[in-house]
């Protein structure tokens, strides 16, 4: 474990904003987290937990209380070459992007949509990640995690994340930080049928098909490259968050009002009905490129904010705040972000 004082936050998000960490914890080895939990107890609350920043914004005044930075890695799968459901244990700092392509190469499905999303596998459940049909709660087993109320290790079982559409118990809570998880896979040649017309359409297969895993990866990363959603594709939106807003939720009548206009309203795995909020920034007369405060603009390739020079925490969350006036001004419905605000 390495401790540093005043040490810089913003080079270590994908956002590049925000003002220095007060003491910065960084966990390589598990076997250290005890020691580590002796020295958290010395703070005034349970420390900020921080992987690879790719869903953060740091505040300009940095952060006063401990921040963890989970650098753990490791993976482990148990189960025998002849059985279908194999257990994948890894550690929380494991990146996620390495687990995926672990499971493609061993030819495990259950993981293969979630190929060029950027973070730690440990911040999946807490924000219940996924994309193109795929997200954590399919495959979630169970969890292990540090409960600073209750002072010991406790292992949730996926019911007990409360995972829901980008969101989980763990979302918005300091209470746990999250040490190991455990999913269930199975052994495939071939993917999970592809759902998403654009992932179809790139691999020029009915929706429904399943293909090659390999396949279906390259297929989902020219999708995310088009919209600038792989980190370094596009040269120009490189400070992103990935999607600042979540697919809001609407009434029935809303949703008849937005189907009305052509709008994508599709039901979720969770049971509620969404409509795109890139549809309602468009809607709402936004577009790429589009400045909205100094240093934060419209990306040029997909409808979320990035960061220029100029940019600062402040700024940024006064352009999601500008954003989100327009769009209900202009549509009836309310945005909310996924970001973590730290």
């Amino acid at each position: 474990m390495r401790v540093t004082h005043e040490v810089p936050l913003a080079p270590m998000t994908t956002l590049g904003l925000g003002g220095p960490a007060a003491v910065l914890f960084e966990l390589f080895d598990p076997a250290d987290f005890p020691e580590f939990v002796a020295l958290a107890d010395a703070f005034p609350a349970p420390p900020v937990c921080l992987g690879e920043g790719s869903n953060v914004v740091v505040s300009d005044a940095g952060c006063e209380g401990a921040v963890l930075r989970m650098s753990t890695k490791g993976v482990r799968m148990t189960g025998r070459a002849d059985e279908e459901r194999v257990l994948v244990e890894v550690q929380a700092g494991h990146l996620l992007g390495d687990l995926v392509d672990i499971t493609v190469a061993e030819g495990l499905t259950g993981m293969e949509m979630l190929v060029g999303i950027p973070g730690t596998t440990g911040a999946t459940p807490v924000q219940n990640v996924g994309a193109y049909g795929q997200e954590t709660a399919d495959c979630l087993v169970e969890v292990t995690a540090w409960d600073w109320e209750l002072g010991r290790v406790v292992t949730l079982d996926a019911a007990a994340c409360g995972l829901g559409h980008r969101t989980s118990v763990f979302k918005h809570s300091r209470r746990w930080t999250l040490l190991t998880l455990v999913f269930a896979l199975r052994r495939s040649e071939l993917s999970a049928p592809v759902t998403y017309r654009t992932v179809a359409a790139a691999l020029d297969v009915p929706v429904g098909s399943r293909v090659p895993l390999d396949e279906v990866t390259q297929a989902v990363l020219a999708v995310r490259r088009s919209k600038g959603m792989v980190l370094g594709c596009s040269g120009t939106d490189d400070r992103s968050v990935g999607s600042v807003f979540l697919s809001p939720e609407v009434t029935p009548a809303q949703a008849d009002g937005l189907r009305a206009r052509n709008a994508p309203v599709n039901r979720f795995p969770d049971g509620s009905t969404r409509v795109s909020a890139s549809w309602l920034i468009r809607q709402a007369g936004f577009e790429l490129s589009t400045p909205i405060v100094e240093g934060v603009r419209m990306s040029s390739l997909h409808y979320t904010l990035v960061a220029d020079e100029g940019a600062t925490a402040a700024g940024f969350t006064r352009a999601i705040e500008l954003v989100r006036q327009e769009v209900l001004r202009r549509t009836g419905v309310r945005l909310t972000s996924e970001l973590d605000f730290l």
